[in-house]
């Protein structure tokens, strides 16, 4: 079935930064972390066990809606990982179309551009979760120096 590691690497990535945005990040790394769960594991067996241009077509299907909804998590939240992760998504996109319009079979530049541009994704979304534990430490923090403000100033009075 996997001729190479590689892709069961990117889908177990997928998978783990999937659970860690759910986990650790905010309502925008959650969204993007669930939904490319979706693509990068459902979609891919589904192709699979479908073994047959059907198999492609809802590929494409998938990609196209997980770029949709990249595009509006992208208006919702303003945020720079989120855009580049659309930007990579659009490649998938144009990956997928590109070989089920040229009606190739998919070869080992499919391949890496498939696996590396996956992990990129993936990797977007697990700089956005960090990026929500960093935000989350820094309000903690000015919210500790406020109400130590508040005490000093209150105490002194």
């Amino acid at each position: 079935m996997f001729h190479s590691p590689l892709p069961v690497l990117v889908i177990v990535f997928a998978a783990a930064t999937a659970v860690f945005a759910f986990w650790k990040g905010d309502q925008a790394a959650r969204i993007a972390g669930a939904i490319n769960f979706l693509n990068a594991v459902a979609l891919p067996a589904l192709r699979l066990a479908m073994k047959s241009q059907t198999g492609e077509v809802l590929q494409l299907a998938g990609d196209f809606i997980w770029a949709v909804g990249l595009l509006m998590l992208v208006v919702r939240y303003a945020s720079l990982w989120l855009g580049v992760t659309m930007l990579l998504q659009a490649v998938q996109f144009s990956l997928h179309a590109y070989y089920l319009v040229m009606e190739l079979k998919h070869d080992l530049i499919h391949a890496w551009v498939n696996n590396l541009d996956e992990a990129g994704i993936s990797l977007c979304i697990l700089i956005g979760a960090m990026l929500a534990i960093r935000r989350r430490v820094i309000l903690a923090r000015e919210d500790a120096e406020r109400i130590a403000l508040r005490q000093k100033v209150s105490g002194g009075a």
